[in-house]
């Protein structure tokens, strides 16, 4: 266990060069330029000095919150090797199942005959449309369950955001996430495996799946920060805009529980839960008008235990129409 703690902690920072990590350098460097178009349109001190106070505000990336993060990032690697690593859903069982579930429904596998750039393709698109929408199935869940939202709130405690904020997750929250992937690619492998019986690969850029390659260069680590990119509301009818993820960390009632997707949008629309930046207004961050009481390592971690199983005891039921009635 120690080995792979160690191990896990002199990883970290192969996370700047690896295009599977939201801060591999080159999707930082095209915050940056995306930022800088920004700053921009609207600054009015457009020196290189202004730049960089613009994108570095000492009352965001000193903020205790964001220290809290920064922490986290480190903390959360220790605790996963030490506990839930060798427990957590694996994606080749899934995948068995997966297949042995389609031939009891559909006989034994189609075999298709297509060129390898097809299955190629259908396979990256499978994976991402999966990818996606498991995404959204499981935050929608995390937002919409009392006992899963005093883990969720963990990440919207944050009092300001900064890319490592991706980082600021319980581990419960973790654990989940991790089941989700392996579900989201053992039932892709599994259909694929089933329609075409081959060796299956995905269309990538340095080792990341292509639009999730794009998803990060055009601006995901912008979702996390102070600031403002909007899309436009056509674009932002099929896709998250940075601006879009900061709505969702808003403290507004109004925005509670919205643009739950992570990179497409019409989940979103489908749900009703979809708003476009031009009809936020302005957004402020936090979990709404309490404290979520998350101001120390012992408190993000202990808090939503605690919380967390005394929302399904039978006494929650005032509690929780109390925490209903402050969110409401």
């Amino acid at each position: 266990m120690l080995e792979q703690i160690w191990q896990d902690l002199i990883a970290l920072p192969t996370y700047l060069i690896d295009a599977n990590k939201r801060i591999y350098l080159p999707y930082l460097l095209s915050a940056v330029v995306m930022a800088y178009l920004v700053f921009r349109v609207s600054a009015s001190n457009k020196t290189a000095k202004g730049f960089l106070l613009f994108l570095f505000p000492k009352k965001v990336w000193l903020c205790k919150s964001a220290k809290l993060d920064y922490t986290l990032l480190i903390t959360n690697k220790i605790i996963k090797a030490a506990s839930f690593t060798p427990i957590v859903l694996t994606m080749v069982p899934v995948a068995l199942a997966t297949t042995d579930f389609l031939e009891w429904l559909f006989g034994a596998p189609l075999l298709l005959n297509l060129p390898a750039a097809a299955v190629i393709t259908f396979f990256t698109v499978l994976l991402f449309l999966l990818d996606d929408f498991t995404r959204y199935i499981l935050h929608l869940l995390l937002h919409k369950v009392p006992f899963l939202w005093e883990f969720h709130k963990v990440h919207h405690s944050a009092k300001v955001l900064t890319p490592f904020t991706i980082y600021r997750t319980h581990p419960v929250e973790s654990y989940l996430y991790a089941c989700r992937m392996a579900l989201t690619q053992g039932v892709a492998v599994g259909i694929g495996y089933h329609l075409f019986g081959t060796t299956l690969s995905m269309y990538d850029i340095l080792g990341a799946n292509v639009f999730v390659f794009l998803f990060n260069i055009l601006g995901a680590n912008l979702r996390h920060s102070h600031i403002w990119f909007s899309w436009g509301d056509k674009l932002e009818n099929w896709f998250i805009s940075p601006a879009q993820h900061q709505v969702h960390h808003s403290d507004n009632p109004a925005h509670f529980d919205t643009n739950l997707g992570s990179a497409l949008a019409i989940w979103d629309r489908i749900g009703g839960s979809l708003i476009k930046a031009s009809e936020a207004g302005k957004v402020t961050i936090g979990v709404g008008k309490y404290d979520a009481r998350h101001d120390s390592l012992m408190a993000i971690y202990w808090l939503p235990l605690k919380l967390a199983f005394r929302s399904v005891m039978p006494s929650a039921g005032k509690s929780k129409k109390l925490d209903k009635q402050i969110r409401d």
